[in-house]
């Protein structure tokens, strides 16, 4: 596939060692050599080689930039494209200004994605894996970094295959029943066929059950930080992500508003929820983010409880308790370092099997013992398991859904009686449903809309 040859800055903006402009497509060696200034003209070295020169301008050769050139010749690269990045001096300025005599010789300013893109298109990687690159620029944990390269390698893709060619395997004997009726009958192929379908569902519902622990690993847990006002909720939030995020202050209330922050903790992704103290109140500012807190606990995976060791236990305190009892929690007991007033003994019955950490957050006691806490619960789950193949992206997760669906249905058709050829529709369907994960039957518009979310230059 033949297109015009784009260019883009690929490092970030910035102050750095490098910064790297890169090009690929037919043009990109020509375009290279009309500014290019080396022992060697770019197009004429061997690929996969860095060469040095200065970049010069190509009518009155004044020196542009010192650079080092990185050739590749296609088929050998990511877009399968003629490649060239040039490395030149870190800095806003010097990197804009060799894209703009590299735009000037004819390339064109790359989309955010194309490079990317142009890999797919090309065949030098399918959707699943474009996605992999993706979540390898946002992993936020080793672990995370861990399951994306994974999906860059291709191992979810290979999986998707396999079953894709099982259920062609199966429209395809439906196929030569229909054609050639006199060579099969109908309750033979139907046999085979609810047979390799049912196989198939299996293994879709294998890759389901990681759905969950692999959204956590892409995505964070979602974790609410809950507790009456000014027990230390905002002191926790800063602590774990050391800036201070959330105002800090001995006025009930302060924090009016949800706060949202990722964080690393030994390994384990985070989005850590700071909410607004929930207790009855007349101010409709803060009525405002208690009701949002009241949500932010619905939709968390895991609760950091907080309570004041330094005062009873209150009402507001117990109906948190009750709120939060169906939840994965951790009770923060905070300010352990004034004087005890807390019936712990109660506190356990209340939140009975759950870790309860005691803590003295702004003198920065008890932290390593509730990251250790949240580490256990994490890995309580079964995500240690890294060498097994996660499903964390959601529109995988919800192709892999309606395939199951589909399946069902096929199942559900099969086992009724229904002629052959309708059963193969309800197969097929879950087939196509399939092929959108790996971007074999995925839609235009899907692709264009994925590869936007890239940045420039990837």
């Amino acid at each position: 596939m033949e297109w015009d040859t784009i260019a883009a800055i690929s490092t970030p903006p910035g102050e750095g060692a490098i910064a790297i402009i890169r090009l690929s497509g037919d043009g990109a060696m020509k375009i290279g050599d009309r500014l290019y200034r080396g022992k060697t003209a770019l197009q004429d070295v061997d690929t996969h080689t860095i060469n040095y020169g200065h970049l010069v301008h190509p009518t009155h050769e004044e020196v542009i930039e010192e650079v080092m050139v990185s050739v590749l010749h296609a088929p050998r690269t990511f877009t399968k494209e003629d490649m060239i990045e040039i490395n030149v001096h870190g800095g806003v300025v010097s990197a804009d200004r060799v894209l703009q005599h590299v735009l000037a010789e004819g390339a064109r300013l790359a989309e955010p994605g194309e490079f990317t893109k142009r890999a797919f298109l090309n065949g030098r990687i399918d959707l699943s894996q474009a996605e992999g690159v993706m979540d390898m620029i946002r992993a936020k944990t080793d672990r995370a970094m861990s399951v994306a390269m994974k999906q860059l390698e291709g191992r979810l893709a290979r999986e998707i295959k396999h079953l894709r060619q099982q259920l062609l395997e199966g429209i395809a004997s439906v196929e030569v029943n229909i054609d050639y009726p006199e060579y099969d009958a109908d309750d033979v192929t139907l046999t085979s066929l609810y047979t390799q379908i049912q196989a198939v569902d299996v293994e879709i519902d294998k890759l389901l059950k990681t759905a969950k622990q692999g959204k956590i690993l892409r995505e964070g847990l979602a974790t609410a930080i809950i507790g009456r006002p000014n027990v230390g909720k905002s002191s926790l939030l800063n602590t774990l992500v050391q800036d201070a995020k959330a105002i800090v202050t001995d006025i009930p209330g302060t924090t009016r508003d949800v706060l949202e922050e990722y964080v690393n903790v030994n390994g384990v992704p985070l989005r850590l929820i700071d909410t607004a103290g929930i207790r009855d109140t007349e101010d409709t500012v803060e009525k405002i983010g208690v009701e949002r807190s009241r949500q932010a606990l619905q939709d968390a995976e895991l609760i950091l409880l907080v309570f004041n060791a330094n005062e009873p236990l209150t009402k507001e305190d117990e109906a948190l308790i009750e709120a939060s009892i169906d939840f994965d929690v951790i009770v923060v007991l905070n300010k352990t370092d004034l004087p005890k007033q807390i019936d712990e003994e109660r506190l356990q019955q209340l939140v009975p099997n759950r870790p309860i950490v005691r803590t003295a957050l702004l003198q920065e006691e008890g932290v390593s013992a509730l990251e250790e806490a949240i580490g256990s619960l994490f890995l309580s789950r079964g995500v240690e398991a890294i060498d097994m193949n996660y499903v964390s992206n959601t529109r995988h997760i919800a192709l892999l859904h309606q395939a199951k669906t589909s399946i069902h249905e096929a199942l559900t058709s099969a086992e009724d009686g229904m002629p052959i050829d309708m059963v193969q529709i309800d197969v097929t369907r879950a087939w196509e449903q399939l092929g959108e994960i790996v971007g074999e039957t995925a839609p235009d518009q899907l692709i264009d809309q994925l590869f936007s979310q890239f940045c420039l230059g990837k």
